[in-house]
């Protein structure tokens, strides 16, 4: 480290603003708080709400403002946003409308074999001038291959590494923590991911289970609303 503050961070998480998590912004606090956590990206899917909600409760860490946005070339997180970024566009589009706020991009879990959002090749590769982040490991990834995958790719197109444990329940706050040091702005932020290291675990398939019964459920409960 630098002579600065170590902090831990884990820079992808849901609430239940997200379709698919029960987890509530006071919750995800103190489980944040319980694991040791410093700093937290809270990343609804299509929605900055959560992150707001998070924020507004005035937690003893430091509170990022992200979304993970579904574009239609695949998934894409803005962080340090003040606005929510539109679904539905391309990824170029994604990443200009995150930029216009003076946000960072990130690509989460670019190489997950297993899930359908992830980003396109081609997409990935006609992005990549926006992108600042690649997240390298992620606790809900299960195969340790699609991880190094991640990792080279980053290596080699000279990108900064991060991690998040995408947790969308308590319990799998924790699997993550990225130690790096403090940071007070997006372009810190980098800096600080540049000299940091990430210890992770991987969480247990069955929270892919969860988080689809836990979508079913929030639907059927809106249509009967």
């Amino acid at each position: 480290m630098d002579g600065r503050e170590t902090i831990l961070g884990d820079f992808h998480m849901h609430t239940w603003y997200s379709p698919d998590s029960f987890m509530p912004p006071q919750k995800l606090i103190e489980q944040a708080l319980k694991v040791g956590l410093t700093c937290i990206a809270v990343t609804d899917h299509n929605t900055i709400e959560g992150a707001l909600a998070v924020r507004k409760l005035s937690p003893p860490l430091t509170v990022i403002v992200g979304e993970e946005v579904k574009s239609r070339d695949g998934d894409i997180i803005g962080l340090f946003l003040k606005e929510a970024v539109l679904r539905g566009l391309s990824a170029v589009e994604t990443a200009e409308r995150i930029k216009a706020q003076g946000g960072l991009v990130c690509i989460p879990h670019p190489f997950d074999r297993f899930r359908n959002s992830v980003i396109k090749r081609e997409a990935l590769m006609e992005v990549l001038p926006y992108v600042d982040i690649i997240e390298i490991f992620n606790s809900r990834t299960s195969l340790l291959r699609d991880s190094k995958k991640a990792g080279d790719f980053a290596s080699e197109h000279k990108k900064i590494a991060a991690a998040g444990s995408d947790s969308h329940t308590p319990l799998e706050l924790g699997h993550v923590k990225v130690e790096l040091p403090e940071f007070h702005s997006p372009e810190e932020l980098l800096h600080s991911l540049h000299h940091g290291s990430i210890m992770g675990s991987r969480s247990n398939p069955l929270v892919h289970v969860l988080t689809a019964y836990t979508k079913v459920k929030k639907r059927l409960a809106g249509s009967r609303a």
